[in-house]
């Protein structure tokens, strides 16, 4: 039995089947429009902000030249 998924850029409806060359994706058009947007950072994955401090982290408390 077959599942039913849609298209996460046009929302069509997909078999998710071993032969769906591009799934979750309904086309290559649909799965390069993703990629795209991943690339433009139109999607991002939600993180925590990072403390804001003058100096990059890793410098803190090093006084050395060393990463």
């Amino acid at each position: 039995m077959s599942k039913i998924v849609k298209c996460p850029t046009c929302q069509k409806q997909v078999e998710w089947t071993e032969s769906s060359t591009f799934r979750p994706f309904c086309s290559d058009r649909c799965r390069l429009i993703d990629l795209g947007d991943w690339a433009s950072e139109k999607h991002a994955i939600a993180d925590e902000p990072l403390p804001s401090s003058e100096e990059p982290l890793y410098f803190k408390n090093d006084k050395s030249d060393k990463f």
